[in-house]
């Protein structure tokens, strides 16, 4: 590649990478989602009340928080807290949601699942019930919900299937009717489908709502008020300036140590934020305070990572070696250790994410985003620009030699 051409190159890399930063950074940033922390949100608080058969105690509140988090996580609301309140309520927290209020009508629901035969005879509950998966119908215009029964659910069905052949089956979910499918033959398999005239969110709310359980008890909304954010504009703005000042000491810190290679680390950081926060928009997911350590800390891996490569090219340089030689081992020789520690990282913010909640879960996302996003740029990009740049001048002081 001729030195016209890498010229070429760097410079149309760069203009490209400013116009994305310009016209992107806006948009971007407009559509983040803030978490109860920074934006504030919906406040509503449960009462509960005993259903038949089941009595109200500390232990069956736990029960129905477990449910409503796990209805959280697979409905996909986003920066949801959900805790208890003394004996007999359950708080939760929204926001980051477009309606909020459907979206705890949604959760509230005790998603009692029975079946009937014609004369009104209970046949079975969701107490069986294993799975539940919604799927679109061969016309492609309404979806239906499959139904997967444990071992006694399966034989109570098939048991009920085979008494009822040329009969109803009447689904009811919470006291109302939802399908009344006709028995052809008997189903031993455990397997049933719920059909009506569902949209795919539809069914797939409802195919949530069985799969996570029904509610040992009945909620009813007793309060519903808008909060603030629990910082502070002040905190925020502290923090955003904190972060901005450390980032800005970064940058002279790599341009003036590193010099050339230190102005592409630059211009790669800046590929990275872009990177992390448009997968983070398009993911859906809310940045709260601890998601933004999470992405500051991920910087500090990304910074870190250049450090390596550029000090093993400063080394590879002084055994004497050419400029393309010497970043091309400096990689090499780089990879390795680069890779354990971000694998490692990855481990560790897993491990949150699995066990985690709210906050913690938050910043496990944004640090494993960030961690990925920081080898894709500097083994691509920042890679590319520096054989570019040394196609371009052969002067060591430029790399700090």
């Amino acid at each position: 590649m001729s030195k016209n051409t890498s010229i070429f190159i760097v410079a149309l890399a760069v203009v490209t990478l400013g116009l994305l930063l310009y016209f992107t950074s806006q948009p971007l940033l407009n559509n983040i989602n803030l978490g109860l922390d920074l934006r504030g949100g919906l406040r509503v608080v449960l009462q509960a009340e005993e259903n038949e058969g089941e009595k109200l105690t500390a232990d069956t509140i736990q029960k129905a928080v477990g449910i409503l988090r796990n209805r959280v996580d697979t409905l996909g609301v986003k920066e949801t807290s959900v805790y208890p309140q003394g004996d007999d309520r359950v708080v939760i927290e929204i926001a980051g949601e477009n309606d909020p209020e459907a979206a705890v009508k949604m959760l509230k629901n005790t998603a009692q699942l029975e079946f009937y035969d014609e004369s009104g005879n209970l046949l079975l509950t969701g107490k069986n019930l294993k799975n539940a998966e919604a799927r679109m119908t061969q016309n492609g215009q309404t979806a239906e919900i499959l139904l997967e029964f444990d071992k006694d659910g399966s034989q109570l069905f098939a048991a009920a299937t085979t008494a009822n052949i040329g009969k109803p089956i009447v689904i009811v979910l919470d006291g109302e009717a939802i399908s009344a499918p006709t028995v052809r033959t008997a189903i031993t398999d455990g397997n049933a489908v719920i059909e009506g005239q569902f949209t795919a969110k539809e069914a797939e709310d409802l195919a949530v709502l069985l799969r996570s359980g029904a509610l040992p008890v009945t909620l009813e909304i007793m309060e519903k008020r808008s909060i603030g954010p629990t910082l502070g504009a002040d905190s925020l703005e502290k923090s955003l300036k904190a972060g901005l000042i450390g980032l800005i000491a970064i940058l002279i810190f790599m341009i003036g140590y590193y010099r050339l290679p230190g102005t592409i680390a630059a211009f790669s950081l800046a590929l990275y934020g872009l990177l992390v926060v448009t997968a983070m928009v398009l993911l859906g997911s809310v940045w709260t305070l601890p998601g933004i350590a999470g992405f500051v800390l991920s910087i500090g891996m990304a910074v870190d990572a250049n450090i390596i490569i550029y000090e093993r090219i400063k080394e590879e340089l002084r055994l004497g070696k050419t400029l393309v030689a010497s970043i091309e081992s400096g990689f090499s020789r780089a990879f390795t250790a680069i890779l354990d520690s971000n694998i490692t990282t990855l481990i560790t913010a897993g491990v949150l994410m699995y066990f985690g909640t709210g906050p913690i879960k938050g910043f496990a996302v944004t640090l494993s985003i960030g961690i990925i996003m920081s080898m894709l740029v500097v083994l691509t990009f920042t890679r590319y620009m520096l054989v570019l740049s040394a196609n371009i001048t052969k002067n060591q002081k430029l790399y700090g030699i």
